[in-house]
C-alpha cells in the first residue's frame, strides 16, 4: 500500500480544487489578448556615518517587465521579470522571475493560481511599484522583517466576499540554515530555484474593506523551515492598515516572527507613515505629499544565548512625494538611522524617480 505524504496530499487537493472550478461556463464574446506593463526606479543615495565617512551612489535599482495574457474570460497568465542594478555579472545585480502563474478567476469570491506566486504578507509584498509607497527606498521593515519581495513556487486560492478580501497560499518553504541575526528569515528564501518541498509554507491573509478609503488586515504564515543541518519551525504574524481621510494619509505595519528552535528566538518590527496631499488645498493637478515615517525593527529581538547580538534599529524620516501623474513619481527624503549594535547614527539623503505602466 502506497502512503501519500501530507504535502503531496495538500498539493493534489489544491490542483483538484482548481480543476473543479472550471465547470462554470465562460463568455463566448471574449477575445484573447496580451498585455505588457512594468515599473522601474532610479535612485541617488547619500549616506554619512558618525565618523564622517560619506558614500554617494547612483543606481537604476529595478527594471521590471510584466507580461500577461488572457486566454479566456476566466483563464489568464501573469508574469514579472526583474533586473536589479543594471547588470548581472558574477556577484553583481540579479535577474529574477518574481511571478509566473496561471490564474483561474471563477468569480469575485473565488480564484486559483499556480506557478511562481507571492505570499500575501503585509502591504507591499504584492503591490510594490514605486508610486505606491512613500520614500525612495522601500521601508526597511520590508527587508528585515517581511522579506519583500518574497516569491516562490506554489499555489494560491483567493477571493472577496462581503467586504473581506482573502488569500491562502501554499508554497515552497524556507532554508533554515540561512537564517541570521542581522536579517532574520530573509536569506532563507529559496526563490523558486529547484526548491526543497519537504516542508511546505502556509500563508493566510484577510483584509477588511468595509470602510470607505480604509484597509486593515492581518496575515499568518507558518513553515517548518528545513536546511541541510537544521529544522526550525517559524511562525510570522503581522498586521497592517492604510487610510485616506480627506487627503490625510496614514499607513502602518507591525510583524513578529517566532522561531521554535535554534539560537534565534524572535524578530520584531514596525513602522508608520503620516502624509498629507496638498493638491486639493492648492488646487493643482499634481499630487504633492510631504510625509513622515518612524521605523523600529530588530531581526534578533530575542535569542537563546547570552551573546550580545542585538541588531536593533530605530529610524525617522521625512520627505516629499510628487506625482505629476498617478504612474510617475519624483521622491526626496532625509533620514537618521540609529543602530544599537554600533551605537552610531547614520544620516541618509535620497532622491528618486519611478514609474509604472
Amino acid at each position: 500500500m502506497i502512503l501519500l505524504s501530507k504535502n503531496f496530499f495538500i498539493l493534489c487537493s489544491f490542483f483538484l480544487f482548481g480543476f473543479l472550478t472550471v465547470l462554470k461556463g465562460q463568455d463566448d464574446f471574449f477575445e484573447p489578448g496580451t498585455t505588457i506593463g512594468g515599473y522601474g526606479e532610479l535612485h541617488f543615495n547619500k549616506s554619512k556615518n558618525e565618523i564622517g565617512n560619506i558614500k554617494n551612489t547612483l543606481d537604476f535599482h529595478r527594471f521590471v517587465l510584466f507580461v500577461s495574457h488572457g486566454f479566456s474570460e476566466k483563464w489568464s497568465f501573469k508574469s514579472e521579470v526583474e533586473l536589479e542594478h543594471n547588470i548581472v555579472e558574477e556577484n553583481q545585480g540579479a535577474l529574477e522571475l518574481e511571478q509566473a502563474y496561471i490564474d483561474y478567476h471563477f468569480s469575485n469570491y473565488l480564484g486559483f493560481q499556480a506557478g511562481v506566486v507571492l505570499p500575501s504578507v503585509g502591504i507591499l509584498n504584492e503591490l510594490h511599484e514605486p508610486p505606491t509607497f512613500f520614500g525612495v527606498e522601500r521601508p526597511e521593515y520590508h527587508k528585515y522583517i517581511i522579506p519583500t519581495t518574497w516569491f516562490g513556487n506554489g499555489l494560491a486560492v483567493y477571493g472577496n466576499y462581503h467586504d473581506f478580501d482573502y488569500k491562502i497560499t501554499v508554497m515552497e518553504g524556507l532554508n533554515s540554515d540561512k537564517f541570521s541575526f542581522s536579517s532574520g528569515i530573509r536569506s532563507g528564501r529559496q526563490e523558486g530555484f529547484k526548491s526543497n518541498a519537504d516542508n511546505l509554507l502556509y500563508n493566510l491573509r484577510v483584509n477588511y474593506l468595509g470602510f470607505q478609503n480604509i484597509l486593515f488586515g492581518s496575515s499568518f504564515t507558518y513553515n517548518k523551515a528545513k536546511g541541510d543541518s537544521t529544522e526550525i519551525p517559524v511562525f510570522l504574524i503581522e498586521a497592517h492598515f492604510q487610510a485616506n481621510f480627506n487627503d490625510l494619509i496614514l499607513r502602518g505595519e507591525a510583524g513578529n516572527i517566532n522561531y521554535s528552535t535554534g539560537t534565534l528566538k524572535s524578530s520584531f518590527g514596525y513602522y508608520f507613515d503620516l502624509g498629507y496631499d496638498l493638491s486639493r488645498l492648492f488646487k493643482i493637478d499634481w499630487s504633492i505629499v510631504p510625509f513622515f515615517r518612524f521605523t523600529e525593527y530588530n531581526a534578533s529581538e530575542r535569542v537563546r544565548n547570552t551573546l550580545n547580538v542585538s541588531n536593533g534599529v530605530t529610524k525617522w524620516m521625512f520627505g516629499l512625494t510628487v506625482k505629476p501623474l498617478n504612474e510617475i513619481v519624483l521622491k526626496f527624503d532625509y533620514a537618521e538611522r540609529n543602530m544599537k549594535k554600533e551605537t552610531g547614527t547614520e544620516k541618509l539623503f535620497n532622491l528618486g524617480v519611478g514609474y509604472m505602466f
